[in-house]
């Protein structure tokens, strides 16, 4: 097979990673050429030596002088802020990885779809923020999304050829986080770094935050119903704590089909990477059942982690309802993180700018619309956050 191209978009996170494992395990198969990260401009410096990449760009615009003086010498190219992003989005690339966290990376998961492209998706924000409007963008420009995260990529194997009226529904399975198994009040007094312990993936922290309040798992959902154009009655969540079965689908004639594998975000990111063809696995532990823990599932508990419950139904309302619920719960994890909230003040918090948005605001038809809707959300939780009952004394 011919070489493959790769634009990494979230080079330094720990989806980055993963990708620079797989692709160091198949050169003849895969070659990074573009890489773009966040605000360390020494880390993502690193990366592009290290991947041999020919241009590195970093979001954050005052970070381009010393991301120029890491790279002297090594005949990459660089650039900061937005200009720079676009401009290595807009490079050649057969794959492009949109990695990168949070609403930031909807502008340039929507840039990157060219005809011809496959995108690697672990920006689930793009979906949940505006998923009619880029799934009819790639589409309309003729490119493929796969999906990188963990859960969607077992279903999207899973399903394989059948159509979507073959189908009775999905289940995404969840680890339950680190506060599984805590009491209320315990989750009540929760730190940051209580929830940044993970048991099974080692994260950036507002996914880890994210993955302990339950809010991941319902932003997942929402990501699922515009990957697989399922309604939301369709989709269903699972406690599994030993994270081998990632997604089960179920078929209208009663059999159940489960995407099972150890979980290291690399199977996943190998398989979108692979496209037509499988990729070798970096060096990991493969399945073996027969070592594996007994495995469990449960029921999520809405009363104990609301945040669920919060997505569950900003999915059945639809509309504007995700981007909103998205950006406020953004905001909310960084408060929380900064000292500034408590993390049952997460949940409260968004429901609290759900409540306060206006009625009846339909789903973004561009990235501009989306865009929008994202900032008035920050503002009015910003607004929210000076006020009780979410002050922290």
């Amino acid at each position: 097979m011919a070489l493959r191209t790769v634009t990494l978009l979230g080079a330094t996170g720990s989806v980055g990673r993963s990708v620079r494992d797989v692709v160091a395990e198949n050169p003849d198969r895969l070659s990074i050429a573009t890489v773009v990260g966040g605000r360390d401009a020494q880390a993502l410096a690193k990366v592009a030596i290290d991947t041999g990449a020919k241009f590195a760009a970093l979001a954050d615009e005052s970070g381009g002088p010393a991301l120029a003086e890491a790279l002297a010498g090594t005949g990459i190219g660089s650039g900061a802020g937005r200009s720079a992003v676009m401009e290595a989005v807009a490079r050649p690339a057969d794959i492009v990885v949109s990695a990168i966290t949070g609403a930031a990376g909807l502008e340039a998961t929507c840039a990157a779809l060219l005809p011809g492209r496959t995108i690697a998706l672990a920006n689930k924000e793009s979906l949940v923020c505006a998923g009619e409007a880029v799934m009819a963008r790639a589409a309309e420009a003729g490119a493929r999304i796969l999906p990188l995260d963990s859960e969607h990529n077992a279903l999207f194997q899973v399903l394989g050829n059948e159509p979507l009226s073959a189908i009775r529904g999905m289940t995404l399975t969840a680890s339950g986080g680190p506060f599984r198994s805590w009491s209320a009040e315990r989750i009540a007094a929760a730190r940051p770094e209580d929830a940044l312990k993970h048991p099974n993936y080692a994260m950036g922290a507002k996914i880890s935050v994210d993955s302990a309040s339950l809010m991941n798992k319902g932003l997942e959902l929402i990501e699922a119903r515009f990957l697989f154009g399922l309604k939301p009655g369709a989709l269903d969540v699972l406690v599994h704590p030993q994270q081998i079965v990632h997604g089960l689908v179920t078929f209208r004639d009663g059999s159940v089909s489960a995407g099972m594998a150890v979980p290291d975000m690399r199977v996943a990111t190998a398989h979108c990477l692979g496209v037509d063809g499988r990729l070798d696995a970096p060096p990991t532990r493969f399945l073996d059942l027969v070592t594996a823990a007994p495995l469990s599932f449960e029921r999520p508990d809405i009363e104990r982690f609301p945040a669920l419950g919060l997505a569950i139904a900003a999915l059945g309302e639809g509309g504007a309802m995700p981007a909103i619920l998205n950006a406020a719960n953004e905001v909310a994890v960084a408060a929380f993180l900064a000292g500034r909230l408590r993390f049952p003040g997460i949940a409260a918090l968004v429901e609290a700018v759900c409540a306060a948005a206006p009625a009846g605001l339909g789903a973004p038809r561009n990235v501009e619309d989306a865009l929008a809707i994202d900032h008035d959300s920050r503002q009015r939780a910003a607004s929210l956050l000076s006020q009780a009952p979410f002050i922290v004394t």
